[in-house]
């Protein structure tokens, strides 16, 4: 008996550690369970992470600073009981800020179609030096350790100034208006980020001013960039102009050789070339000089690899000047220039079964939608609309690249027309950072009015002419017709009775004169 109840409050035990072990019903859970709604939140589909304006922040040692960052949920499906937190690291080295917090977990609840703001508050630690970061983000839903979403920015620190020497300036300075200055598009792509950073500088050769370590090296640094166009599309040429400043205020380089190199990216040994090229001439640019403490461009026009992928890419920056004293100086950069894919699709001809329908009745169209670009198509919806219709909305959601849609509407007849009518069917879908863009294809259906059985009609014909007809009045001459008949007949006979009376009247008196002779 005893071991019977024991054995009972085991299994009671269990049963409620069970229940309180397990975590409520979240995104990934649904995906686990096959839930096809919740699959493309589960890859990432959509849900993306932005840094508020597409800033690259910037921390001052022992200052705390701001940093918010922009949830976007495109993935069709509410974004529930997940939480948004940065990747501390295991060494403080990959970690610039004071650890004030045990977790820097942000609730997020957003629903599908709608954005979130998610602000953190970060200390930089005083012993980091003026640097660029890469720190990631992770978007985990509760419960699970694999993360639904991942990216990486860019974030600066600044060292803390030494006293007797020249301020150290930065890597990535307040930018110019319109410079594109956020991201990592390597790791983690996304069609919005685009950033630069910058490496030391050294000395390659000769003595000058920094040979004896007694003067800092003059440093030219990138504070940012734009291209002409703004959006960098495959297969087209663009301006990419560069700005320069030298953070030395007291010495002046000159004599400066700046070169672009692109990375290769290519299917196959036959496709494969650097992504951005000259449109004309040498990847090499040389500038005068720059002043101490100016600031200067370059430019040179690139086209960009008509089979690129929708991401940014990195281009490297490799700088050689001299200064004051002759000495040669290196330095590099890099920045990242987002390239976008335009969408490409093409529809079937439209298979419209009957072409000619009466009021309230339906029509079944159909199309086939072929995605030939290179991007994927979210959120796919094909809208029939018209005088003669009643409007239509068909949702396909996402089309892979290379996939096909199929389009298949029931239309209804609701006004009467003069012949075939046009009717539009117009297709909407969203690019990766949900920018809703549209086309239009036309189609034609003749919509008639009512037809009612011929039977019917040929019944109510026959009524109507057999009400038409004047019954009456015929009825009434025919009877005074006959009357007339009769008279005239009556009367012959009278007049014959009559002829033959007065000829019977003259034989008697010829047959008594006779009698009287004799």
């Amino acid at each position: 008996m005893r071991r019977l109840r024991k054995l009972l409050m085991g299994v009671c035990l269990a049963a409620l550690l069970v229940t309180v072990m397990t975590p409520g019903k979240t995104l990934a859970e649904d995906v686990q369970k096959g839930d096809d709604e919740a699959v493309g939140a589960k890859n990432g589909n959509g849900i993306t992470i932005a840094s508020e304006e597409n800033r690259v922040p910037t921390f001052e040692a022992g200052k705390s600073t701001t940093w918010t960052l922009i949830v976007h949920n495109n993935s069709g499906v509410d974004l529930n009981n997940a939480v948004l937190s940065p990747s501390l690291g295991d060494k403080n080295e990959e970690w610039p800020f004071n650890t004030e917090y045990q977790s820097y977990a942000r609730e997020l609840n957003i629903k599908n179609g709608e954005s979130q703001a998610v602000s953190f508050e970060f200390t930089q630690r005083e012993d980091v030096p003026t640097s660029r970061h890469t720190l990631q983000f992770n978007i985990y839903a509760k419960g699970y350790q694999d993360a639904l979403v991942s990216q990486k920015f860019y974030a600066n620190t600044t060292a803390k100034p030494i006293e007797n020497l020249e301020p150290p300036v930065g890597d990535n300075p307040v930018p110019n208006p319109g410079d594109q200055i956020v991201g990592d598009g390597l790791d983690f792509p996304s069609v919005d980020a685009g950033g630069f950073s910058n490496g030391g500088a050294s000395f390659s050769g000769g003595g000058g001013s920094g040979s004896d370590g007694s003067v800092s090296v003059p440093r030219v640094i990138v504070t940012g960039f734009n291209t002409d166009p703004a959006e960098v599309r495959a297969g087209s040429n663009f301006t990419l102009t560069i700005h320069l400043k030298n953070t030395s205020k007291a010495t002046r380089v000159r004599n400066m050789l700046f070169d672009l190199s692109a990375p290769t990216e290519g299917a196959d040994a036959q496709t494969v070339a650097p992504a951005f090229l000259p449109a004309s001439g040498s990847s090499s640019i040389y500038l005068d000089g720059i002043k101490a403490n100016g600031t200067a461009d370059i430019s040179i026009q690139l086209n960009a690899k008509s089979d690129l992928l929708q991401k940014p890419y990195s281009v490297d920056l490799s700088m050689k000047y001299e200064d004051n004293d002759g000495a040669q100086i290196d330095a590099a950069s890099s920045i990242s220039i987002p390239v976008k894919q335009d969408a490409r699709f093409e529809f079937s001809e439209f298979e419209i079964s009957p072409e000619s329908i009466s009021l309230g009745d339906e029509a079944n169209v159909m199309c086939n939608l072929y995605n030939l670009g290179r991007i994927k198509l979210y959120n796919v919806r094909a809208i029939f609309e018209g005088a003669c219709i009643k409007k239509e909305e068909v949702f396909l959601g996402n089309v892979e690249s290379g996939a096909t849609a199929s389009i298949d509407a029931m239309l209804e007849g609701v006004q009467a027309t003069q012949g075939p009518a046009n009717v539009t069917m117009t297709l909407s879908y969203e690019d990766e950072a949900g920018k809703i863009s549209t086309a239009t294809k036309e189609l034609q259906i003749e919509v008639m009015e009512m037809m009612e059985d011929s039977s019917m009609m040929s019944g109510m014909e026959i009524l109507e002419e057999e009400k038409s007809f004047p019954v009456i009045p015929v009825a009434v001459i025919a009877g005074i017709v006959v009357i007339v008949i009769l008279i005239v007949v009556i009367r012959k006979k009278r007049k014959k009775r009559q002829r033959l009376n007065e000829e019977e009247e003259l034989l008697d008196e010829l047959d008594r004169s006779s009698e009287d002779e004799r």
